[in-house]
């Protein structure tokens, strides 16, 4: 498909429905929307139009809007039709568009890849309407809402924008570097650098907070057998995902699940029982659940009330390095212990559902304590943001070790890396690598 193709899709899901909508974008659309029988609306005002086939017959009554370019989503003239939403209404219309010589089925996220080559949107608010399609939590949908109004683009653009003013003075030291009053402001170029490779590695250093409320906080659930870990997971996503039996080692590897946790997506990690066996395959799952813990971003400890008293001290140095302790079966106990390993201990009964409630209230408010400034931040939310971030946090690093006095041509280099870098994330520059890597992950339509 070239650049100069117009391309159709459907904007709204497959099935049947009241409505659908078809959007048409490219330098026929104009034209398009005549050979459907249909005059050209006013503007962005709807308008009631009869759409026939070639044969002139009527294929359905539509709601048409037209947008002009370059005012519009993609940059081009862009036409929407609002048809009924029935498969043989849909599939008549679709039909006529592909008969149409010049008219092209679009490709996942052409819509959106033509209006970041139009400038109408950059590389991380092109990211952001992806991630507020596929959005399932509150948490999410801020979140994307934050990028795709600039506030990633922003902050890095900002960045972006004191190396360039750094590289100026540079690059005028050595092409002037007889005249004292450039040399005089060369010293002054490790400041904001310092400065700026600070706020980077702060930004690194929070971990991948901003990644992991576009994906999934991982909490991982951990503790001795027939504790009640895959009981709990089962109560907490209100379906059986895990098989629970009274025999030991039921569970050999890692179930995860997703849930909506107080407005953010969690992914719960049920894991093997903690307990020294011969067995080889229960030895593996035992391992796992250990590294799933230490990978996890939340992890929850779940001990038998029954038998408190006697945790191992592997038991217990693992309860002491949880984020949570739950006591479960407190039914079967006359005295509920307040702290366990130097833990507050959270009662709960699976069983009868006894504490539950207030477990999902102290899960929710231990996540969103740690991840609710991400949301309202400007987060890298993309492992392709953290690379260019990572490079040009090595970029400055180099420069600032580097000896502008024996080696200014290196120096001035890694400050020109780091400003490259730095525009990879907003797609100011060099951005051809990974186009279509981003827009196929796209829905079609969009």
């Amino acid at each position: 498909m070239t650049r100069a193709a117009t391309i159709f899709a459907e904007a709204t899901p497959s099935g049947a429905g009241a409505l659908a909508v078809i959007r048409i974008s490219g330098p026929q659309a104009r034209q398009t929307l005549g050979r459907l029988g249909a005059s050209v609306p006013e503007p962005r005002k709807a308008a009631l139009r009869h759409l026939k086939g070639e044969d002139g017959q009527t294929l359905d009554h539509a709601l048409v809007l037209f947008f002009p370019g370059p005012n519009s989503y993609t940059g081009e003239d862009v036409v929407e039709l609002h048809v009924h939403g029935g498969r043989a209404v849909r599939r008549a219309v679709l039909g006529a568009l592909a008969s149409m010589p010049g008219v092209t089925p679009a490709e996942p996220g052409a819509f959106t890849r033509r209006a970041f080559e139009a400038g109408r949107l950059d590389l991380t608010q092109a990211e952001a309407v992806a991630d507020l399609v596929a959005a399932e939590t509150e948490a999410q949908r801020r979140q994307a809402l934050r990028q795709l109004d600039g506030g990633l683009s922003a902050r890095s653009e900002a960045w972006r924008e004191v190396v360039l003013g750094v590289l100026a003075d540079m690059e005028a030291h050595l092409d002037f570097s007889d005249e004292a009053e450039v040399e005089a402001s060369s010293p002054a170029v490790a400041d904001p650098l310092t400065r700026l490779l600070g706020e980077i590695t702060e930004e690194l250093a929070a971990g991948h907070r901003g990644e992991r409320i576009r994906e999934g906080i991982e909490v991982a659930v951990v503790g001795p057998p027939n504790a009640g870990k895959s009981s709990l997971v089962n109560a907490l996503a209100r379906r059986e995902v895990a098989i629970v039996a009274d025999s030991p080692g039921t569970t050999r590897d890692v179930i995860e699940v997703s849930l909506d946790l107080g407005g953010f997506a969690i992914t719960l990690c049920d894991t093997a029982g903690l307990r020294e066996t011969t067995d080889t395959v229960e030895k593996e799952g035992v391992r796992r659940a250990l590294d799933r813990a230490a990978a996890a971003d939340l992890s929850v400890m779940v001990l038998s009330g029954p038998e408190i008293g006697e945790l191992s001290a592997d038991l217990e140095r693992h309860a002491a390095a949880a984020d949570l302790v739950l006591v479960n079966k407190v039914d079967l106990l006359e005295r509920v212990p307040a702290v366990v390993a130097g833990q507050p201990a959270i009662p709960v009964s699976v069983r009868s559902g006894k504490g539950l409630d207030r477990f999902e209230e102290v899960l929710a408010q231990t996540v969103a304590a740690r991840y609710a400034d991400t949301v309202v931040a400007a987060p890298v939310t993309r492992l392709r943001h953290r690379d260019a971030l990572e490079q040009a946090a090595s970029a400055l690093a180099r420069a600032l070790g580097g000896d502008m006095a024996t080696a200014p041509e290196l120096v001035t280099e890694d400050v020109r890396l780091a400003a490259r870098h730095l525009g990879r994330i907003a797609g100011r520059v060099d951005v051809e690598d990974v186009l279509d890597r981003i827009f196929s992950g796209f829905c079609i339509g969009k």
